[in-house]
């Protein structure tokens, strides 16, 4: 079983936060679309699809023509080469900005295979969204999640933001419960992230804004652990909470070692073997397929780096990294360098398995950079 992965790159407006590549160069996506279609069409292959996920970007941007033309292509439907074999109950995920998520364009969704929609809401507070640079305001946020349920579509994800310049734990206490009431089935929670390119960087940079100390930043996470999860959502993952039957099986892919194929400009892909990454630029890869080739970097992972994309990957969930899929000499290396932080109750070591424990997960990262290979 594989991963379908499309990057979509088209964004209306850039946010200040954003590190993935996107454009606003919308009057493209038709001839985008094209190659896309052409790029599956040069790399066919006749695994069994699983999940697709359209990212971005703001795929919702995509017009209805052009999501149905990807579509029909990706389920063999045109006159062309794909090959791709869709799974029938395949999980199939479409990122979407609320103010997108017309009556209109629900409709739309609802005649594509999409069955799962993630939604970038980040905050309830109006400043907070212009300081972001979001183009919804907060109250299109609920009527877009009943405008999907009202064609059927429920599996809903919605994405946080916490860790605000001069956010109060009351502030986030109060999108908390606002995201509670949604009773949307997952829920994505990420740290504010001041990423080097971004404009947001460029005001830490310039003192305009500041982060907020790790102590406060520290109770919002457990803040935000404690109340979903005393509102029925599993904490499977570092950043990821669901209701019971409701995990993200696409993400599970990075996470567990599961194959994968990116297509776009910056799409990553993994075979078990290698990594591969296309060019990060829109007209660059356009140009390139139109020509017929991939503009494509591949790596070929040796035994040691393999070895550390298990400890960044399958650490972050919620089961932890199954020490049976190591050598002797990595599981060996591992339990070596995990002894000091299962001592200091970072780590736990139960059937096999080794996790981060709730303390752990805050220092994830450093964790992580003491158990990986150099």
């Amino acid at each position: 079983m594989t991963g379908l992965y499309f990057h979509i790159p088209f964004c209306a407006s850039r946010c200040i936060y954003c590190g993935f590549y996107s454009t606003t160069l919308t009057e493209l996506q038709n001839r985008y679309v094209d190659a896309l279609i052409r790029e599956m069409e040069m790399r066919r292959h006749g695994d069994t699809i699983s999940t697709i996920y359209l990212g971005g970007g703001t795929p919702s941007q995509l017009s209805e023509e052009n999501l149905h033309r990807l579509f029909s292509a990706i389920y063999n439907k045109v006159e062309n080469d794909v090959s791709f074999q869709v799974s029938p109950n395949a999980e199939v995920t479409m990122e979407c900005n609320p103010d997108d998520i017309t009556p209109q364009f629900a409709q739309t969704i609802a005649k594509l295979p999409i069955n799962r929609v993630s939604m970038g809401v980040q905050t309830f507070d109006d400043v907070r969204l212009s300081f972001l640079r979001r183009r919804h305001k907060s109250a299109q946020i609920t009527p877009a999640v009943e405008q999907l349920r009202q064609v059927g579509v429920n599996n809903i994800s919605i994405d946080l933001i916490f860790g605000f310049p001069k956010q109060t734990l009351d502030e986030w206490d109060i999108d908390l419960q606002k995201a509670i009431e949604l009773d949307v089935v997952h829920i994505s929670a990420y740290s504010l992230m001041y990423e080097e390119g971004t404009p947001l960087f460029k005001l830490l940079q310039q003192h305009r804004v500041s982060e907020i100390d790790e102590s406060k930043s520290l109770d919002m996470f457990n803040m935000l652990v404690d109340t979903l999860t005393a509102n029925h959502y599993e904490h499977y993952e570092i950043s990821n909470f669901a209701r019971k039957g409701y995990r993200s099986r696409h993400n599970a892919s990075y996470w567990q070692g599961i194959p994968y194929l990116g297509l776009g400009p910056s799409a990553h892909s993994y075979d078990g073997n290698s990594r591969q990454w296309n060019n990060s630029n829109l007209k660059k890869y356009m140009d390139a397929i139109e020509n017929k080739t991939i503009p494509m970097e591949r790596e070929t992972l040796d035994e040691d780096t393999k070895y550390n994309d298990w400890i960044t990957t399958a650490l972050r969930t919620k089961e932890g990294l199954n020490l049976a899929l190591l050598s002797d000499a990595h599981r060996n290396y591992l339990l070596q360098a995990a002894q000091p932080h299962i001592n200091q109750g970072n780590l736990v070591l139960i059937d096999n398995h080794i996790a981060l424990s709730r303390a752990g997960i805050f220092i994830s990262d450093s964790i992580m950079s003491d158990l990986i290979k150099v």
